[in-house]
């Protein structure tokens, strides 16, 4: 089972490099990692298991932020609408975008940052997401919302990107002009 202390902090190299395409059909061992980041994310949210085992609670993971510099990330979150996205995803990348930005009212926050680092982080509206299941089958999925913002950031891992590498240093509130403010 992961825990907090399987995750790295920012500062580490490997949270830097843009990570390798996993070759399809994926390993059992790759297939395992992946497993193991989506029940992490499970447990996270779960108050007994969380308050057992100490877990930061999150709604995603990529492989690099637990030392595996290859392109797979879990993603289990609620919708605005109550409906759950609940992904384990192998080479996931964004096919298509909006114009149009948004970004979370409350910015972001990421378990491999352990302090608070206000600021707007602008991000696509609208995003199409291409990636492969655990069970070998590709997605394709259209999302919005605070949703979106999950997949880019857990997408941008896989890039070597943390999310304050977006907010603009000489105005950290600025918000994107006409871009939908999302809250969480």
């Amino acid at each position: 089972m992961l825990t907090t202390n399987d995750i790295i902090k920012e500062g580490h190299p490997t949270l830097r490099v843009v990570a390798k395409e996993v070759i399809l059909p994926a390993t059992e061992e790759e297939k395992e990692i992946l497993s193991e980041m989506m029940g992490y994310l499970k447990n996270s949210q779960d108050p007994e298991v969380s308050a057992q085992y100490k877990l930061r609670p999150g709604v995603g993971l990529a492989a690099p932020q637990i030392d595996v510099p290859k392109r797979m990330i879990a993603v289990h979150v609620a919708d605005e609408a109550g409906k759950q996205y609940s992904y384990a995803l192998f080479n996931p990348k964004i096919v298509s975008h909006s114009v149009e930005q948004s970004y979370l009212t409350i910015g972001e926050g990421c378990l491999s940052v352990e302090r608070d680092v206000p600021g707007i982080v602008p991000r696509y509206a609208r995003v199409t997401v291409k990636g492969t299941t655990l069970d070998g089958e590709e997605v394709k999925l259209r999302l919005k919302g605070f949703v979106a913002i999950v997949f880019q950031h857990e997408i941008d891992h896989l890039n070597g990107i943390m999310f304050y590498d977006h907010i603009n240093p000489q105005d950290p509130f600025q918000a994107p002009q006409n871009a939908i403010p999302v809250e969480r």
